[in-house]
């Protein structure tokens, strides 16, 4: 049985007492505002990195959508100055609950690395359990981090719309945005057709902790008919890697589509439902 991706906070503090510390890394960040350096430098975990997740877990917005996957060398060159090594054990959090934090979580997957866990409830559950904050910044050794084979899988913008009428292609974002009845970011409302609504919020209890395996086994078995295979987007590939995360947890492999909604509706000849 292969380990939880989650780590609690309890769990975390555990390792750092016992001297055994992970390298840790702070993607705070708002769809709002963007990445949240200031946050980081108002408090975080001692010894926390900041990853910024515009620059660092994206390339720059362009016809892929909002949130393009980066460059390989500029995520190794980021994942190396956050000091980590192939071998590193790896906690990634945010300020709550992880929807940022997992795309950093499924970088390094898809890079190839082994061992990386989400902080369950983030820093808002490290701070509940009464564990110290910093704000002095930590020098850390650069790391060796190389890319090596994916171990989490991507679906193809050409292959979008036949996986969606073959297998089941969750769209992770609010209701009403899938229904287009709204559409706070992007220019254009609705969805992928075929695609079936489940929100990454249906993923976490009140405090922002992720729901049990089998709870969630239970949501996500009533919506993947056996034999099927999954794939998610969100608005642009960043809270989709949430609901990547609360389906490995369920014990169901899926892919990311990276492009996501905003990428898909770059190209004005692509269905919208």
């Amino acid at each position: 049985m292969n380990p939880s991706p989650l780590i609690s906070a309890t769990e975390l503090h555990d390792l750092f007492e016992m001297g055994r510390a992970p390298v840790v890394l702070d993607i705070r960040f708002t769809l709002q505002t963007g990445s949240d350096r200031s946050g980081y430098e108002a408090g975080h975990i001692p010894t926390a990195q900041f990853i910024d997740l515009d620059t660092d877990l994206a390339a720059p917005p362009d016809h892929r959508g909002r949130h393009p996957l980066p460059d390989v060398e500029t995520f190794v060159a980021a994942m190396r100055g956050a000091g980590v090594n192939n071998d590193s054990p790896v906690v990634v959090y945010d300020g709550g609950p992880a929807t940022a934090a997992a795309r950093a979580w499924w970088l390094l997957r898809y890079h190839g690395h082994p061992d990386v866990r989400v902080l369950d409830g983030g820093l808002a559950r490290w701070v509940a359990e009464g564990y110290a904050t910093g704000t002095e910044p930590s020098i850390v050794a650069a790391g060796s981090f190389t890319a090596r084979s994916p171990l989490a899988r991507v679906l193809d913008v050409d292959d979008v719309l036949d996986f969606a009428r073959e297998n089941i292609l969750l769209d992770a974002r609010a209701p009403e945005r899938f229904r287009g009845e709204v559409e706070p970011v992007d220019p254009v409302a609705g969805h992928i057709p075929g695609a079936v609504n489940r929100p990454t919020t249906e993923n976490v209890d009140s405090d922002g902790r992720f729901l049990s395996p089998e709870v969630l086994n239970g949501t996500f078995g009533g919506l993947v008919p056996e034999g099927k295979d999954v794939a998610v987007y969100c608005g642009s590939g960043v809270t989709a890697a949430h609901q990547i995360l609360a389906l490995e947890l369920a014990g169901i492999d899926a892919a990311l589509y990276p492009g996501s909604w905003s990428g898909w509706i770059t190209d004005p000849t692509r269905p919208r439902a």
